[in-house]
């Protein structure tokens, strides 16, 4: 009877110990209402050693191209300036595991295009590597089953270090173009990615998973594909800079952070996309595809900080560009103003009065 006291009190501690601990915050999907694109495979769309991996050159390049995408996927990782972290990427996984689960990721996101780079784990755990090949074939035509409007890139997968191992991903990435063109020829939107081609295995960290480099080789590849299919990333906007008549400098992200409150400078003009400004039909000024010009804690006085942040649709984040060159808030009337007539790298951009002087005023 003590005994089973003891056991008692003890699975009742063990449940208390549980309730208490404290639990991981979910992330929630981010969404900027573009085209939505799905980067999908192992722990190389993941990120691993690298986090964001391909995903953090990937975005830079939609957002200088002018293109607003919407990643998506039920997992969230990278740095502040990876805009968008949502991706299907899984860490050890092979083709028969995301086979497994891809229905149900489709169903839950319905992309618009599919970026699958998958094979690497059966290779590296010796798992039916000769039958590899017809697993990556069935799991193609399932996701053109379930999507069938959605452009699907499949990429042969990137060399790796040992030799052994890099002789089977060679015999398994021979079969990929004859596959993707046997479904191409029916008829399914399924195009050929050749990743292999794009680095070497210098570009490796520790023989599987790129270095930085090698992740923004891999960006570079997706998004030359991408470009060559019409409609499969959207439209590029017109993105332009915003430049300051006295200074000749551009409205500028310092560092091309993405984080929320950033204030904007001026800063020479090099066309990168935290210069890259895109004016919608509802008022607001869009940089990255995703983060508004806003009126920083929605001030109406003298210096409030010109910013970034998510787009809200919020007043504080809609603009007038006027014939004069002032660009004024829908929200305050206040003018986006270079602060105290400043030209120089640095000079921080605020809301002020109009007083029709030339720091009020902006080419687009």
């Amino acid at each position: 009877m003590q005994a089973r006291s003891r056991r008692l009190i003890a699975c009742a501690a063990a449940v208390l110990a549980t309730a208490l601990l404290p639990t991981a915050p979910s992330a929630v999907a981010e969404s900027n209402g573009g085209t939505r694109v799905m980067p999908l495979g192992d722990s190389i769309t993941e990120g691993t050693q690298v986090p964001g991996g391909y995903r953090i050159g990937l975005w830079q390049r939609f957002g200088s191209g002018g293109y607003r995408v919407d990643l998506v996927g039920s997992q969230f990782n990278g740095p502040d300036s990876l805009g968008d972290h949502d991706h299907e990427g899984h860490p050890g996984w092979r083709i028969d595991q995301i086979d497994a689960n891809i229905v149900s990721w489709l169903g839950n996101t319905t992309p618009r295009t599919v970026l699958l780079h998958i094979g690497t784990n059966d290779v590296l755990q010796n798992y039916d590597v000769s039958n590899a090949p017809a697993r990556l074939s069935a799991l193609v035509d399932k996701i053109t089953a379930t999507v069938p409007n959605a452009d699907v890139f499949v990429a042969t997968i990137i060399p790796l270090s040992n030799a052994s191992q890099e002789s089977l991903a060679r015999n398994f990435n021979a079969t990929i173009p004859g596959m993707v063109q046997s479904k191409a020829n029916a008829g399914k939107r399924v195009r050929l990615v050749d990743m292999h081609s794009a680095l070497t295995t210098a570009d490796l960290i520790d023989g599987v998973h790129p270095t930085a480099g090698g992740y923004d080789k891999m960006a570079a590849k997706w998004y030359e594909a991408l470009q060559s299919v019409p409609g499969s990333i959207g439209t590029p906007t017109a993105a332009r800079q915003l430049v300051g008549v006295p200074s000749g400098r551009c409205a500028d992200v310092p560092a091309a952070s993405t984080t929320n409150g950033t204030q904007l400078q001026l800063w020479d003009c090099h066309g990168g996309s935290n210069q890259s400004w895109t004016y919608t039909s509802s008022k607001q000024l869009v940089v990255y595809g995703n983060k508004c010009l806003d009126a920083y804690g929605w001030g109406t006085t003298n210096g409030t900080q010109a910013a970034i942040w998510d787009c809200t649709g919020g007043a504080n984040q809609q603009w007038n560009l006027n014939s004069n060159g002032t660009i004024t808030s829908a929200q305050s009337g206040l003018c986006l103003d270079a602060y105290g007539a400043g030209t120089a790298n640095g000079t921080k951009l605020v809301l002020w009065s109009c007083t029709g002087a030339t720091n009020q005023q902006w080419k687009f």
